[in-house]
């Protein structure tokens, strides 16, 4: 069974985006870039919310392709343009963008049936409508959290709705030279 995983920054009181959406807070650099590089390659799929897919594909198909494009830029827009896309939206049902599959109901069961399917891990960027959905279905394998040195105070929070414990396990901690600690847990029976 393939690996669904999500990949999300959030601030130490656990918020993913400040109350309108803001992510200016984030900190990244090439380490993290790099670290991020390891962890797209062990992936074939994204799995997306329709504003986070949006935000996206405005950028990456063509990232590569910029004079300025970074190492990163370059290896992140080959990586989002090779792998298959999954969407889950209700406003965009009945589209069919290139390499992309659009789920706009029965999403539980869609996405356990992607996993049955033979490929390489699932990843989930951002996206908190759809990483909240996948939560309360149990279906995230493992978490791979970048916890930013900054308390928002209000946002758009980690985990909402959860209705019981999800046990999880640390399999791995990385400090980065921005302050931002990654913090890797796997869902416990998984």
């Amino acid at each position: 069974m393939r690996k669904l995983s999500l990949f999300m920054h959030t601030t130490l009181d656990g918020f993913v985006a400040g109350p309108n959406g803001e992510m200016d807070w984030i900190k990244v650099d090439d380490e993290m870039f790099e670290y991020a590089g390891m962890r797209t390659s062990n992936a074939d799929t994204a799995l997306y919310g329709r504003v986070t897919y949006q935000m996206m594909d405005a950028y990456w198909p063509t990232a590569a392709d910029q004079p300025s494009a970074s190492k990163h830029d370059i290896e992140h827009s080959n990586w989002y343009n090779s792998v298959h896309k999954v969407v889950l939206s209700q406003s965009m049902r009945g589209e069919e963008p290139e390499n992309t599959t659009i789920v706009s109901d029965d999403i539980a069961a869609k996405i356990s049936e992607l996993k049955q399917q033979p490929g390489k891990e699932i990843l989930i960027f951002g996206s908190p409508t759809a990483s909240h959905i996948l939560s309360q279905a149990g279906l995230i394998d493992e978490y791979w959290l970048f916890v930013n040195p900054i308390v928002l105070g209000n946002g758009i929070p980690l985990f909402k709705g959860i209705t019981s414990p999800v046990q999880l396990r640390l399999q791995k901690s990385v400090p980065f030279k921005t302050g931002v600690v990654g913090l890797f847990y796997e869902r416990e029976n998984v």
